[in-house]
């Protein structure tokens, strides 16, 4: 193991740094230029990031939400310059095109939570430390090196093969088909601005030199200044010639570039405008998207935090960190009266936590309370406890007595 006086040695001459410059710095490289020049990519990574960011992020002890000063420094100061949810977006956002997003942790003199700062990727390399095998982050800034350990770096990925650190880029990964899409609409473009207005003249045999220079000199001027008067004399016959721009392939390779960055950010391609009749409604295309997409996301994130943020002693009281995507489930309102209908009527939802689902006030009192319908009993209950209007169950009560 590292001895413990080597790493706060580090630490200190992190800390002690001027790391103000970091907060919200931008970069450009092979990323932001993607991001600029394809709008698929860019809305792939815009829906995730801002999806993402939009979630409401809460700290719960056993299924409570939990308001205290770390939560209210976490999620409104986690820096100078930045609320939470901005750093997920810059997070996602790098993690979508670098393949990594990184934070940075600062902690005070009791080593709790401080600070976050997001980092540009392009400046972190994950090492092994040689002796304890412990992983470490190097960090270049402004010419000077760092090195953070990664229990105060929050480290979000894509896939890595085995023994890698780092994620793969899924910009790397859709190089080939960005280019062959550039390459095509390159083509493309060269072709529609190459279509000129194209005629066939027609003249009679029986014209001689003169009259036939004469006739061509005047289609020429009237193509040159692009209008005015034609005048068709006898034996004279002009015929436009019709080149229209056909875009097939052009259609055709947009179609498999948006299947394929559907695929390397798993997402449905319905996402992209491309049509797709395998869904019946919205909840079930939002479902998927949930399941396939979000899930892994957002557990990634919430086991750093829960790791990084709370101390083991927190984390065995039953503090976490969680996302809420319930609303992402809700679906239309028929959908939602359904589900609320059948969770009141079945007693494992209150009327107030309906209400609160829908950004609106509880009540209390009675409206705080668990409530079951009236046909429903417990199975162990004696039948002639239950209520029932029918003649049956009071003749055999009476028989019994």
């Amino acid at each position: 193991m590292t001895p413990k006086f080597v790493k706060n040695a580090i630490l200190r001459k992190a800390t002690s740094s001027d790391f103000s410059r970091w907060v919200g710095k931008t970069f450009f490289g092979i990323e932001n230029g993607t991001l600029e020049t394809n709008e698929n990519i860019f809305s792939v990574v815009s829906r995730l990031s801002n999806t993402l960011a939009s979630l409401p992020f809460k700290k719960y002890l056993n299924y409570g939400q939990v308001n205290d000063e770390q939560t209210d420094r976490l999620l409104y100061h986690p820096n100078p310059n930045q609320t939470l949810d901005q750093i997920f977006n810059v997070l996602e956002v790098s993690k979508n095109t670098n393949g990594n997003g990184y934070a940075v942790i600062f902690r005070d003199v009791r080593g709790q939570f401080e600070k976050l700062v997001p980092l540009i990727p392009g400046n972190v390399e994950p090492v092994i430390e040689e002796k304890s095998k412990e992983l470490w982050y190097q960090v270049i800034n402004d010419g000077r090196t760092y090195y953070f350990h990664n229990a105060d770096m929050i480290h979000v990925r894509h896939i890595a093969g085995n023994g890698n650190w780092k994620g793969i880029s899924p910009l790397a990964v859709l190089k080939n088909s960005n280019e062959f899409d550039k390459a095509v609409r390159t083509f493309s473009l060269k072709e529609m601005q190459s279509i000129r207005d194209s005629f066939i003249l027609k003249y009679d045999a029986s014209l001689n030199d003169e009259k036939r220079k004469a006739v061509v000199d005047n289609f020429k001027q009237f193509y040159e200044e692009n209008g005015g008067i034609l005048f068709q004399e006898p034996g004279v016959e002009i015929e436009e010639m019709k080149r229209n721009f056909v875009a097939a392939d052009m259609q055709i390779s947009e179609e498999i570039t948006r299947d394929r960055i559907a695929n390397v950010y798993n997402i449905p391609n319905t996402f992209l405008n491309s049509t797709s009749g395998s869904f019946s409604s919205n909840e079930q295309l939002m479902q998927m998207f949930v399941n396939m997409t979000l899930t892994p996301i957002v557990k990634q994130y919430e086991r750093e935090f829960a790791k990084k943020i709370l101390t083991q002693k927190e984390r065995v009281e039953g503090y976490y960190f969680k996302f809420n995507m319930m609303a992402l489930l809700r679906g239309d309102s028929t959908a939602r009266q359904q589900f609320y209908h059948g969770a009141v009527r079945d007693g494992w939802m209150t009327r107030d936590e309906v209400r609160m689902y829908e950004e609106l006030p509880p009540k209390g009192g009675m409206a705080s309370e668990l409530w079951i319908s009236g046909d429903m009993y417990p199975l162990e209950m004696d039948p002639l406890l239950r209520k029932s209007t029918s003649s049956t169950n009071k003749d055999q009560s009476e028989k019994m007595d």
